[in-house]
């Protein structure tokens, strides 16, 4: 078991498995040392689960819980990506976080920490990242948040 493994173990953090394309993309890119991770919504056990708008039907503190789901699905793929072993991460480049949201709704930054947190807590220091959180009027599928990322690896 990789130090990752142990953090997550130590954390309850069960890693999901990682959602398949819903479309004509792939999961994830590798280019040089960087890995390139496709935008996730909050699928769980395959399914989305959670709909709607932050600011209409979905209050701050689910989305938050949201935008973690969409991070734990964003190290999944991370962990297909590396053939299990996350302990190959060096850092955790950028998140890039959308919030579907009403349009007096301006806490995207909160909304985003649900990932945020999250990175920190399962890769440390080198969780720690670039990001953007922005709000728009509409998501696919009608969810409220999609989360993608970049990592580099060794």
């Amino acid at each position: 078991m990789n130090i990752i493994d142990e953090k997550l173990k130590s954390l309850n953090i069960v890693l999901p498995s990682a959602p398949k394309p819903a479309a004509n993309y792939i999961p994830y890119v590798i280019s040089n040392n960087l890995i390139f991770i496709a935008g996730q919504v909050p699928f769980e056990n395959g399914e989305i689960k959670h709909t709607g708008k932050v600011g209409d039907n979905i209050d701050i503190n689910k989305a938050k819980e949201i935008a973690r789901i969409c991070g734990l699905n964003i190290i999944s793929v991370l962990n297909d990506a590396l053939d299990g072993d996350l302990s190959r991460v060096t850092k955790c480049v950028k998140l890039g976080i959308f919030v579907s949201c009403t349009n007096d709704f301006h806490n995207q930054p909160e909304v985003a920490n649900g990932a945020s947190d999250l990175m920190v807590e399962v890769f440390g220091e080198a969780g720690k990242h670039a990001r953007f959180a922005v709000g728009t009027n509409s998501l696919p599928r009608n969810v409220p948040v999609e989360v993608d990322a970049v990592f580099e690896f060794k």
